[in-house]
This record gives structure tokens, C-alpha cells and sequence, in this order.
């Protein structure tokens, strides 16, 4: 029966090797099954180590499920190296099982403690030393590419925080160009994240594991950024659409492609186009409520709420459901308008700073002491 111990060292051999390949060394959004169930299962087992269910407790706790993941991803390639040329050379000689897998290891992190005059074996021992160097050197040349991908969006992110507030909200972002007249900054901000879009469409999509990195902020959230982002360009359109600057269509359609890049690498439903009065979860309450709140900041609208809702509600159901589902699996903070999360939780507004002028009435410092 040794024949089934060596067709089943390769096939496993085989497939460590194609999930090497389509998470390290293949430039495409290829779906991964073991990042994936990495994921699930660590986002799963972090979740209980969340103590009291907040968000603050949670995005403690996952701030470990990217570094577990890269860990688990190549103990799984290497464990499954090990199994696979341990079966191989249990089939190919009359070694024990035990003594099949001492000398895979030997062979495989490359120790040298298991060896002998079996010549008819040296090709897989010498196959085995070749397989556990270069899956490390992969994984270690895969780091430097993610952090560069991960220094890109964080520092978009970083820059967005005193324009939108933390966390983001895309009628925030509006409110606060109108309140400190910096309006006309707009088109260079969607400018900058139309490309921060096609950067995260083309990264994540094709190194999943990017998705859970974490923002070094709590209240910071790449997938909450460009939903605000996004936002504040569909809300200008819609309330005025002469005077919108070109950038804010540009956005949105770099935004929504990225969401829908990330959609088919991870495997998860959505339409592919959707009617422009398609159900989407937000209201229109809320929208009324939102253009309230920018137009009480100086914002021009050219259209009532009830009058730019349509056009809204058309631009918005090309990402909402993507974004809420990322925003969900992402356990991201709890923004407005970003969806339901896994935990309990209410959404978070804004953080606006206040706006303390000479004169108005600012504290005095304590008197220093001695």
C-alpha cells in the first residue's frame, strides 16, 4: 500500500506548492483558500478574546489577526512540505513513518542529522533542502511588498483625518471644506484617492492578507475612508451637479472597481450592475439629515434633498453592499453610514475639533508651579 503513501506525498506536494504560488508569486487577484481560512479562523478566535464586546476591545484584539496570519500561513506550507515529503520517502524505501519524517525535516530546514547511503533517496532529500529555504525566502521578500502597499494607504488615511474627522464620514467632509473655505482642495483630495482606489483594488485584491491590517489609529479605517471619500463625491453630484468638480466621478468609478476587484478575489456575491434604484440600507432620513448638516456649514446646494436623493441613492448601490460587507469582515470602525458590524455596537460620529479663535473665550493655563 506504499503506492497510496507516495501519491498522496505528492498530490500534497502539489498543493502546497499552487498555494504558494497564488499567494506569494502570481501578480492576480487569485482567490486563496488558505489566507481565507486563516482569516475566518483567527478573526473568529480573536473575537472571543475580545473582553466586554466593545469596539475598542475588539480592535485590540485584532490587531493580531495580520501578523497571526503571515505566521500560520508559512507554518502551513511548511508543515504541509513536511507531510508531503515525509509520505514520499516512506513510500520509496523501507523506512518507518517516524523515520520517513525525521529525514524530511532534516532534510527540509536543511540540518543534516538524518542521512545515510539510500542514493535512490538523495533526489528527494536534495528536493526536500531546496523547498523549505526558498518557501521562508519567499515569505520574507512577500513582507517588504506588503508593508510598502500598507505605508501607501495609511498615509492617504493618515492626511484624510483632518478633513473628514475620525472616524471618517463622507457629509463631514463636505461640512468642513465649506466651514474653513477649503473647498477648492477637493478635486486634488479625490484626485489623490481615485489613485489610493486603484492601488488598494490592485493590492489587496492580489495579497488578500492586506485586508487585515489595521489602521495604527482605532478610529482610522482604510475601507471607512474610501466609503466617506466616495460619499462626499456622490453628495456633491447629486446636490450639485454644475458645479461638481470631474474628480468626484473619477472616484467613484476608481472606488467602486477597487471594491468590485476585492469582491472577486475573496469570492463573495454582489451584482455586477445594479439598477440605479436598486434597495440600498441607508435612508432617506438620513440623507436629509446629512444635507441639513452640510448646508448649516455654507455648502451651495442646487438641489433640495428630496430632489438630489435619486441621483444619490444612483451612485451609491454601485458600492454600498461591497463596502458594508468589507466593513463587517474587516470589523472596521463603527462609522456612520458604513453598516452593521459582528459585535454590538452604535455608530461612531465625527470627531470635530473645537474652534477656539483669540479672544472667544479660551482658557486660561493653570499657573505654573514655583
Amino acid at each position: 500500500m506504499k503506492w497510496i503513501s507516495g501519491v498522496a506525498g505528492g498530490l500534497l506536494l502539489a498543493v502546497v506548492l499552487v498555494s504558494i504560488l497564488r499567494t506569494l508569486v502570481v501578480p492576480r487577484g487569485l482567490y486563496s483558500p488558505l489566507v481565507i481560512r486563516w482569516w475566518r479562523s483567527l478573526r473568529l478566535l480573536l473575537r472571543l478574546a475580545a473582553p466586554g464586546g466593545s469596539y475598542q476591545a475588539h480592535d485590540r484584539a485584532q490587531t493580531w489577526l495580520a501578523p497571526l496570519m503571515l505566521v500560520g500561513m508559512l507554518t502551513s506550507w511548511l508543515a504541509g512540505a513536511l507531510l508531503g515529503f515525509g509520505l514520499v520517502l516512506h513510500a520509496l524505501s523501507t523506512l518507518s513513518w517516524t523515520q520517513s519524517v525525521r529525514e524530511a525535516g532534516s532534510s527540509l530546514f536543511t540540518l543534516g542529522f538524518a542521512s545515510g547511503d539510500r542514493l535512490h533517496l538523495s533526489v528527494v532529500d536534495f528536493v526536500a533542502a531546496v523547498t523549505g529555504p526558498v518557501v521562508i525566502a519567499l515569505q520574507i521578500a512577500y513582507l517588504p511588498t506588503l508593508y510598502a502597499a500598507y505605508n501607501r494607504r495609511e498615509l492617504e488615511v493618515t492626511l484624510l483625518q483632518s478633513r473628514a474627522g475620525e472616524p471618517a464620514w463622507g457629509p463631514e467632509i463636505l461640512a468642513r471644506q465649506w466651514l474653513v473655505d477649503t473647498e477648492t482642495a477637493l478635486p486634488e483630495l479625490y484626485r489623490a484617492w481615485e489613485r489610493l482606489a486603484a492601488d488598494i483594488g490592485e493590492s489587496h485584491s492580489t495579497y488578500p492578507v492586506l485586508l487585515a491590517f489595521r489602521s495604527p489609529q482605532p478610529y482610522r479605517s482604510w475601507i471607512v475612508g474610501l466609503v466617506a471619500v466616495m460619499d462626499a463625491a456622490a453628495m456633491q453630484l447629486a446636490l450639485t451637479p454644475s458645479s461638481a468638480p470631474p474628480e468626484a466621478r473619477l472616484v467613484l468609478r476608481s472606488g467602486f472597481t477597487a471594491l468590485r476587484d476585492i469582491a472577486r478575489a475573496l469570492r463573495f456575491a454582489y451584482d455586477m450592475d445594479p439598477r440605479p434604484d436598486a434597495p440600498i440600507q441607508l435612508s432617506f432620513l438620513e440623507f436629509d439629515a446629512a444635507v441639513a448638516r452640510v448646508e448649516a456649514a455654507g455648502f451651495p446646494a442646487e438641489r433640495t434633498a428630496e430632489q438630489a436623493w435619486p441621483h444619490f441613492h444612483g451612485w451609491r448601490v454601485n458600492y454600498e453592499a461591497i463596502a458594508y460587507e468589507l466593513c463587517r469582515r474587516g470589523d472596521a470602525v463603527p462609522a456612520l453610514w458604513t453598516g452593521p458590524r459582528d459585535f454590538a455596537t452604535v455608530p461612531i460620529p465625527p470627531r470635530r475639533p473645537k474652534d477656539r479663535r483669540p479672544g472667544q473665550g479660551r482658557p486660561e493655563l493653570p499657573p505654573s508651579a514655583g
